[in-house]
C-alpha cells in the first residue's frame, strides 16, 4: 500500500518520498510506498489539490491507498486571510480549509514551516564547515525561522555570504535530505512531527 504525496517543487520530489519512509519504514510491519505528485508551484497545488485528490481516492487505485496527503510551504502562499499573520493561524486555517474542500476521510493537508529547509537545519553538522560556523548557535527550533526570512533565503544569504556561490535548492537540498536523520527533524520540528506521526497512524489502520 502507498501514500500519494502532493508537492510543489523538484527539491520534494526527489528527496521527501526517502526521507519520509526513512521514517515510517521502521515502525511499520511492512515498507509503505509513497509516490509523489509534483505539481508548477503552490498556485497550482491549490487549485488542483481537491480535483486531484479525489480523483486518486475515488480510482482503480483506491484499495491500495493509504491516503493522499498535501504538502506545501506555508512561507509562499498568498491564499490567507488578512487577519491570520501567525504561523499558527495561518497553518490551522489552511488546514482546515483544504481538508474541507477535499472532503475525504483519506486526505490530509499539512504545511512545512516555513519550508522544508527548515528540517534540514534541525542539523547544522549537514552543511559544510564555513556554513555550519554561519548558523545560529542557538538553533533548537528551526520551525521558528520566520516569514520575514524564511529557510531557504536563509541559506542563500549564507552560501552567498560564506561560499560565494548560490544555495542551489534542487542540488544541495536533495543532498543533504539524503543524509538528513529524520529522528532528529522529528525532535526539532513540531510540525513535521505531526505530519510523520500522522502518516503512521494512517499507514497502521490499513494494515502495514
Amino acid at each position: 500500500m502507498k501514500f500519494i504525496l502532493f508537492i510543489e517543487g523538484h527539491t520534494e520530489k526527489k528527496a521527501l518520498p526517502q526521507f519520509l519512509k526513512k521514517w515510517l519504514d521502521l515502525r511499520l510491519a511492512k515498507p509503505v510506498g509513497i509516490k509523489s505528485v509534483r505539481f508548477e508551484g503552490w498556485p497550482e497545488l491549490v487549485k488542483d489539490t481537491p480535483k486531484k485528490a479525489l480523483m486518486y481516492l475515488n480510482g482503480p487505485e483506491q484499495h491500495d491507498l493509504v491516503a493522499v496527503i498535501a504538502l506545501i510551504d506555508l512561507y509562499g502562499p498568498t491564499l490567507y486571510p488578512a487577519d491570520k499573520q501567525t504561523s499558527k493561524d495561518r497553518y490551522d486555517w489552511a488546514k482546515a480549509h483544504f481538508e474541507n474542500k477535499v472532503n475525504h476521510p483519506k486526505f490530509r493537508q499539512f504545511f512545512a514551516v516555513h519550508e522544508t529547509e527548515a528540517w534540514l537545519l534541525s542539523d547544522p553538522n549537514l552543511f559544510p564547515v564555513e556554513i555550519k560556523s554561519a548558523l545560529p548557535k542557538n538553533l533548537q527550533h528551526p520551525e521558528e525561522i520566520n516569514f520575514d526570512e524564511p529557510p531557504a533565503k536563509f541559506l542563500e544569504r549564507i552560501y552567498k555570504q560564506k561560499t560565494q556561490r548560490p544555495y542551489k535548492k534542487v542540488v544541495h537540498g536533495s543532498e543533504l535530505f539524503s543524509k538528513l536523520d529524520p529522528n532528529l527533524a522529528y525532535t526539532k520540528c513540531p510540525r513535521l512531527k505531526e505530519l510523520l506521526d500522522e502518516m503512521l497512524k494512517l499507514a497502521k489502520e490499513a494494515g502495514l
